[in-house]
Protein backbone atom coordinates (compact mmCIF):
# COMPACT_ATOMS: atom_id res chain seq x y z
CA UNK A 1 0.00 0.00 0.00
CA UNK A 2 1.28 3.49 -1.05
CA UNK A 3 1.58 6.34 0.96
CA UNK A 4 -0.81 8.37 -1.21
CA UNK A 5 -3.28 5.91 -1.44
CA UNK A 6 -3.28 5.48 2.78
CA UNK A 7 -3.30 9.37 2.73
CA UNK A 8 -6.27 9.15 0.09
CA UNK A 9 -8.26 6.43 1.83
CA UNK A 10 -8.08 8.19 5.17
CA UNK A 11 -9.18 12.05 3.49
CA UNK A 12 -12.35 10.00 2.10
CA UNK A 13 -12.93 7.70 5.20
CA UNK A 14 -12.84 11.41 7.44
CA UNK A 15 -15.19 13.18 5.16
CA UNK A 16 -17.84 10.48 5.05
CA UNK A 17 -20.10 9.47 8.36
CA UNK A 18 -19.33 6.94 10.00
CA UNK A 19 -21.97 4.74 8.84
CA UNK A 20 -20.81 1.11 8.76
CA UNK A 21 -19.25 -1.02 5.50
CA UNK A 22 -20.46 -4.80 5.24
CA UNK A 23 -18.05 -6.71 3.27
CA UNK A 24 -19.08 -9.93 2.14
CA UNK A 25 -16.90 -12.27 0.65
CA UNK A 26 -17.31 -16.11 -0.57
CA UNK A 27 -15.07 -19.21 -0.87
CA UNK A 28 -13.32 -18.61 -3.90
CA UNK A 29 -11.22 -15.53 -2.27
CA UNK A 30 -10.13 -17.86 0.36
CA UNK A 31 -8.56 -20.24 -2.42
CA UNK A 32 -6.16 -17.29 -3.12
CA UNK A 33 -4.38 -16.50 0.34
CA UNK A 34 -2.75 -13.59 -1.06
CA UNK A 35 -6.16 -12.30 -2.18
CA UNK A 36 -7.53 -12.46 0.91
CA UNK A 37 -4.65 -10.66 2.92
CA UNK A 38 -4.67 -7.63 0.05
CA UNK A 39 -8.26 -6.84 1.02
CA UNK A 40 -7.86 -7.02 4.38
CA UNK A 41 -4.81 -4.62 4.19
CA UNK A 42 -6.89 -2.39 2.65
CA UNK A 43 -10.18 -2.85 5.46
CA UNK A 44 -7.08 -1.82 7.70
CA UNK A 45 -6.52 1.19 5.79
CA UNK A 46 -10.04 2.64 6.67
CA UNK A 47 -8.99 3.85 10.04
CA UNK A 48 -12.28 5.47 10.79
CA UNK A 49 -14.40 3.20 9.03
CA UNK A 50 -16.23 0.46 10.74
CA UNK A 51 -16.04 -2.86 8.74
CA UNK A 52 -18.14 -6.08 9.10
CA UNK A 53 -16.75 -8.57 7.19
CA UNK A 54 -19.45 -11.70 6.70
CA UNK A 55 -18.22 -14.76 4.73
CA UNK A 56 -19.58 -18.08 3.84
CA UNK A 57 -17.22 -20.68 2.45
CA UNK A 58 -18.54 -23.17 -0.18
CA UNK A 59 -15.74 -24.73 -2.07
CA UNK A 60 -13.97 -25.81 1.64
CA UNK A 61 -17.64 -27.04 2.90
CA UNK A 62 -17.42 -29.46 -0.71
CA UNK A 63 -13.86 -30.36 0.23
CA UNK A 64 -15.68 -31.39 3.99
CA UNK A 65 -18.66 -32.97 2.87
CA UNK A 66 -16.25 -34.90 -0.20
CA UNK A 67 -13.76 -36.39 2.12
CA UNK A 68 -16.56 -37.63 4.27
CA UNK A 69 -18.11 -39.39 1.69
CA UNK A 70 -21.25 -37.09 0.99
CA UNK A 71 -22.46 -35.82 -2.28
CA UNK A 72 -23.25 -31.71 -2.45
CA UNK A 73 -26.47 -30.87 -3.66
CA UNK A 74 -27.94 -27.16 -4.90
CA UNK A 75 -30.74 -25.95 -6.14
CA UNK A 76 -30.93 -22.83 -8.13
CA UNK A 77 -27.06 -21.81 -6.55
CA UNK A 78 -28.25 -22.60 -2.93
CA UNK A 79 -27.08 -25.55 -1.28
CA UNK A 80 -29.20 -28.30 0.49
CA UNK A 81 -28.32 -29.24 3.60
CA UNK A 82 -29.58 -32.63 4.79
CA UNK A 83 -29.42 -32.81 9.06
CA UNK A 84 -26.99 -35.55 8.61
CA UNK A 85 -24.01 -32.63 7.02
CA UNK A 86 -24.84 -30.00 9.53
CA UNK A 87 -22.27 -31.00 11.73
CA UNK A 88 -19.61 -31.03 9.36
CA UNK A 89 -20.65 -27.44 7.44
CA UNK A 90 -20.62 -25.87 10.81
CA UNK A 91 -16.98 -26.86 11.79
CA UNK A 92 -16.14 -26.23 8.68
CA UNK A 93 -17.70 -22.37 8.46
CA UNK A 94 -17.81 -21.57 12.14
CA UNK A 95 -14.70 -23.06 12.71
CA UNK A 96 -11.63 -23.66 10.02
CA UNK A 97 -12.54 -21.52 7.68
CA UNK A 98 -13.67 -18.46 10.53
CA UNK A 99 -10.46 -18.97 12.00
CA UNK A 100 -8.19 -19.00 9.52
CA UNK A 101 -9.54 -15.73 8.25
CA UNK A 102 -9.39 -14.42 11.83
CA UNK A 103 -5.99 -15.35 11.96
CA UNK A 104 -4.91 -13.99 9.03
CA UNK A 105 -6.72 -10.54 10.03
CA UNK A 106 -3.88 -10.55 13.14
CA UNK A 107 -1.04 -11.56 11.29
CA UNK A 108 -1.81 -7.62 9.44
CA UNK A 109 -2.50 -6.00 12.94
CA UNK A 110 -6.19 -6.02 13.16
CA UNK A 111 -8.53 -6.79 16.00
CA UNK A 112 -10.24 -9.48 14.58
CA UNK A 113 -12.63 -11.17 16.32
CA UNK A 114 -14.14 -14.42 14.91
CA UNK A 115 -18.33 -14.83 15.40
CA UNK A 116 -21.40 -16.62 13.85
CA UNK A 117 -24.58 -15.19 13.42
CA UNK A 118 -25.69 -16.88 16.70
CA UNK A 119 -23.15 -15.11 18.88
CA UNK A 120 -24.68 -12.29 20.97
CA UNK A 121 -28.69 -12.91 19.04
CA UNK A 122 -27.46 -10.87 16.39
CA UNK A 123 -29.51 -12.64 14.06
CA UNK A 124 -32.68 -15.02 14.23
CA UNK A 125 -32.86 -17.74 12.03
CA UNK A 126 -36.19 -19.67 10.62
CA UNK A 127 -35.96 -22.73 8.59
CA UNK A 128 -36.39 -21.62 4.88
CA UNK A 129 -39.52 -22.85 3.02
CA UNK A 130 -37.57 -23.61 0.11
CA UNK A 131 -37.14 -27.36 0.87
CA UNK A 132 -33.15 -27.04 1.43
CA UNK A 133 -32.51 -28.94 4.58
CA UNK A 134 -31.29 -27.23 7.44
CA UNK A 135 -30.98 -23.83 5.94
CA UNK A 136 -32.10 -20.56 7.66
CA UNK A 137 -33.83 -17.70 6.38
CA UNK A 138 -32.03 -14.97 8.78
CA UNK A 139 -33.70 -12.00 10.56
CA UNK A 140 -32.10 -8.67 12.25
CA UNK A 141 -32.66 -9.03 15.89
CA UNK A 142 -29.77 -7.29 18.63
CA UNK A 143 -26.87 -5.55 17.47
CA UNK A 144 -25.43 -4.27 20.65
CA UNK A 145 -22.88 -7.10 20.29
CA UNK A 146 -21.31 -6.21 17.04
CA UNK A 147 -22.34 -2.22 18.33
CA UNK A 148 -20.09 -2.71 21.56
CA UNK A 149 -17.08 -4.18 18.79
CA UNK A 150 -17.27 -1.43 16.31
CA UNK A 151 -16.75 0.73 18.76
CA UNK A 152 -14.06 -0.62 20.28
CA UNK A 153 -11.97 -0.79 16.73
CA UNK A 154 -12.54 -4.22 16.18
CA UNK A 155 -13.08 -6.20 12.89
CA UNK A 156 -16.20 -8.66 13.59
CA UNK A 157 -15.64 -11.48 11.27
CA UNK A 158 -19.06 -13.02 10.57
CA UNK A 159 -19.39 -16.72 9.66
CA UNK A 160 -23.03 -17.87 8.02
CA UNK A 161 -23.67 -20.34 10.80
CA UNK A 162 -27.42 -19.46 12.60
CA UNK A 163 -29.98 -21.54 14.81
CA UNK A 164 -33.41 -22.00 15.52
CA UNK A 165 -35.29 -20.79 18.18
CA UNK A 166 -34.93 -24.55 19.34
CA UNK A 167 -31.25 -24.55 18.93
CA UNK A 168 -30.94 -26.34 15.97
CA UNK A 169 -27.77 -24.92 13.99
CA UNK A 170 -28.48 -23.88 10.11
CA UNK A 171 -27.21 -22.77 7.66
CA UNK A 172 -27.27 -19.63 5.99
CA UNK A 173 -26.64 -18.47 2.37
CA UNK A 174 -23.85 -15.96 2.92
CA UNK A 175 -25.57 -13.38 1.12
CA UNK A 176 -28.76 -13.54 2.64
CA UNK A 177 -26.77 -13.62 6.16
CA UNK A 178 -24.72 -10.43 4.83
CA UNK A 179 -28.23 -8.83 3.73
CA UNK A 180 -28.91 -9.06 7.89
CA UNK A 181 -26.14 -7.83 8.97
CA UNK A 182 -26.67 -4.53 7.14
CA UNK A 183 -30.19 -4.49 7.86
CA UNK A 184 -29.13 -4.78 11.57
CA UNK A 185 -26.31 -2.00 11.48
CA UNK A 186 -28.35 0.30 8.80
CA UNK A 187 -24.70 -0.10 7.04
CA UNK A 188 -23.82 0.06 3.68
CA UNK A 189 -23.55 -3.49 1.46
CA UNK A 190 -21.13 -4.50 -0.92
CA UNK A 191 -21.23 -8.08 -2.00
CA UNK A 192 -17.56 -9.60 -3.49
CA UNK A 193 -17.62 -12.04 -5.59
CA UNK A 194 -14.55 -14.19 -8.52
CA UNK A 195 -16.05 -11.14 -11.29
CA UNK A 196 -16.44 -7.82 -11.53
CA UNK A 197 -20.14 -7.54 -11.50
CA UNK A 198 -22.99 -8.59 -13.45
CA UNK A 199 -22.87 -9.27 -17.60
CA UNK A 200 -25.98 -9.14 -19.92
CA UNK A 201 -26.76 -11.12 -22.56
CA UNK A 202 -23.60 -9.76 -24.54
CA UNK A 203 -21.00 -10.67 -21.77
CA UNK A 204 -20.36 -7.29 -20.90
CA UNK A 205 -20.82 -5.64 -17.43
CA UNK A 206 -23.61 -4.12 -15.94
CA UNK A 207 -23.79 -0.59 -14.02
CA UNK A 208 -26.90 -0.44 -13.01
CA UNK A 209 -29.78 -3.52 -12.42
CA UNK A 210 -33.32 -3.05 -11.16
CA UNK A 211 -35.31 -5.62 -10.19
CA UNK A 212 -37.51 -6.07 -13.58
CA UNK A 213 -34.10 -6.24 -15.43
CA UNK A 214 -32.96 -8.93 -13.04
CA UNK A 215 -35.77 -10.76 -13.64
CA UNK A 216 -35.59 -10.94 -17.34
CA UNK A 217 -32.01 -12.01 -17.61
CA UNK A 218 -32.69 -14.62 -14.73
CA UNK A 219 -36.13 -15.88 -16.95
CA UNK A 220 -33.36 -16.06 -20.35
CA UNK A 221 -30.50 -17.42 -18.36
CA UNK A 222 -28.45 -14.67 -18.29
CA UNK A 223 -27.83 -14.77 -15.12
CA UNK A 224 -27.17 -17.98 -13.41
CA UNK A 225 -26.52 -20.30 -10.45
CA UNK A 226 -24.53 -18.74 -8.24
CA UNK A 227 -25.23 -15.19 -9.50
CA UNK A 228 -28.74 -15.57 -9.12
CA UNK A 229 -29.06 -16.20 -5.39
CA UNK A 230 -26.59 -13.25 -5.35
CA UNK A 231 -28.78 -10.83 -7.35
CA UNK A 232 -32.00 -11.90 -5.63
CA UNK A 233 -29.86 -11.54 -2.46
CA UNK A 234 -28.85 -7.71 -3.34
CA UNK A 235 -31.93 -6.96 -5.03
CA UNK A 236 -33.54 -7.80 -1.17
CA UNK A 237 -31.14 -5.76 0.33
CA UNK A 238 -31.45 -2.47 -1.82
CA UNK A 239 -35.50 -2.66 -1.65
CA UNK A 240 -35.37 -3.51 2.22
CA UNK A 241 -32.84 -0.81 2.73
CA UNK A 242 -34.20 1.23 0.10
CA UNK A 243 -30.91 2.16 -1.59
CA UNK A 244 -28.56 0.58 -4.17
CA UNK A 245 -26.27 -2.37 -2.76
CA UNK A 246 -22.91 -2.92 -4.80
CA UNK A 247 -21.79 -6.08 -6.21
CA UNK A 248 -18.00 -6.01 -7.39
CA UNK A 249 -14.88 -8.24 -7.39
CA UNK A 250 -12.64 -9.07 -4.60
CA UNK A 251 -9.86 -9.43 -7.05
CA UNK A 252 -9.09 -5.14 -6.91
CA UNK A 253 -9.69 -4.57 -3.00
CA UNK A 254 -8.33 -1.50 -3.90
CA UNK A 255 -12.04 0.05 -5.62
CA UNK A 256 -13.27 -0.54 -2.00
CA UNK A 257 -11.45 3.12 -1.74
CA UNK A 258 -13.50 4.39 -4.48
CA UNK A 259 -17.33 2.84 -2.72
CA UNK A 260 -15.98 4.60 0.62
CA UNK A 261 -15.76 8.09 -1.50
CA UNK A 262 -19.16 7.39 -3.23
CA UNK A 263 -18.34 6.82 -6.56
CA UNK A 264 -19.63 3.31 -8.75
CA UNK A 265 -17.75 0.37 -8.40
CA UNK A 266 -18.83 -2.97 -10.31
CA UNK A 267 -23.04 -3.40 -10.38
CA UNK A 268 -25.18 -1.39 -8.78
CA UNK A 269 -28.21 -3.23 -7.60
CA UNK A 270 -31.21 -0.93 -7.35
CA UNK A 271 -33.66 -0.98 -5.15
CA UNK A 272 -36.57 -0.73 -7.99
Amino acid sequence: MTTSITSSINKSVNNKSNKPLVIKIGGAILEKKDALADLLKIIASLKNQPVVLVHGGGCVVDEVLSQAGFITDKKHGLRVTPKEQMSLIAGALAGSVNKAIVATAASLKLQAVGLSLIDGGMVSCRLSDKNLGMVGEPSAHNSKLLDTLLDANFLPIVSSIGSLANGELVNVNADDAAVAICKLLNAELLLLTDVNGVKDANGDYIVSLNKAQANLLIQQGVIAGGMTAKVNAALHAASQLRRSIAVASWQSPEKIINLIKGDAIGTRIQPH
